[in-house]
């Protein structure tokens, strides 16, 4: 049981490392309200 109680907040600690290292990729990039949405490529 000392084990896992070593363990588990190593782990825990690993998630949110994971998780902070990798939030620009899973979430969309932050936009200015004003700026208009560009759904298509200009031509």
């Amino acid at each position: 049981m000392a084990i896992v109680a070593v363990i588990m907040p190593v782990l825990m600690l690993g998630v949110v490392l994971a998780l902070g290292r990798y939030e620009e990729w899973l979430l969309p990039p932050a936009r200015h309200p004003d700026e208009p949405e560009t759904h298509a490529l200009p031509h």
